[in-house]
């Protein structure tokens, strides 16, 4: 019997061996979306390895808040704050006044108590008040959005903790949950809405590309 090639032999030594695995891909893709007036808790994008877009997935779910009209009505471009679900000009005609706090005789106060009178429809929360213009989020994208919370002189002069802690605690944001008569209130809740604000930070506060047009 004739013996095989050398060279053959080791041809299929080398074939034989174990050959190495191709790392897996590192998953980058969001998780399916929450149900129609809910959130998605921080845990849910745990699966999303690179931190750079787990940050701006984390960010995208919170903007479903701040892109919502319990929030932009608070934040207008103008000195006329919003109302309902469409930015319809408030009723009757007010504007925010030297301090956000509306002008004497028709000062936010004098309406809007600190908490809602439903059988007047009328809104209300402790220190009723517009936003700073220069947190003006009225038709901006998350991206714009997210710029501005993070910039200083656009967000009040807070840090990013002081962010958080405002997002999760501050009693005029919850209004947003609890709006009273028939108004839409925002996704989730303020737990909710916190976590995922504390998480984006955490995660290092990463802002999503600007959409670009259709």
């Amino acid at each position: 019997m004739k013996q095989k090639p050398l060279a053959f032999l080791l041809f299929l030594a080398g074939c034989s061996g174990a050959s190495t695995p191709t790392p897996a891909p590192v998953p980058s893709e969001p998780p399916p979306p929450a149900p129609p007036g809910e959130l998605l808790a921080p845990e849910a994008f745990a699966q999303m390895a690179d931190p750079e877009a787990r940050s701006k997935a984390l960010f995208m779910e919170a903007a479903k808040v701040l892109t919502h009209p319990r929030c932009v009505n608070c934040h207008p471009h103008d000195d006329q704050p919003r109302q309902r679900d469409r930015a319809e000009a408030h009723n009757p005609p007010v504007v925010r006044g030297p301090d956000n706090h509306g002008v004497p005789a028709l000062a936010c106060g004098s309406c809007h108590q600190d908490r809602n009178l439903d059988h007047a429809r009328v809104p209300g929360a402790p220190d009723w008040h517009l936003a700073p213009i220069e947190m003006a989020w009225l038709g901006r994208t998350p991206a714009a959005i997210c710029a501005q919370i993070k910039d200083p002189k656009r967000n009040g002069g807070k840090t990013l903790a002081q962010i958080a802690d405002h997002t999760a605690h501050d009693k005029l944001v919850g209004w947003g949950w609890n709006p009273g008569a028939d108004r839409q209130p925002a996704p989730g809740s303020q737990e909710r809405f916190g976590a995922l604000v504390a998480a984006w930070i955490e995660t290092g506060a990463a802002c999503p590309a600007e959409e670009k047009p259709q």
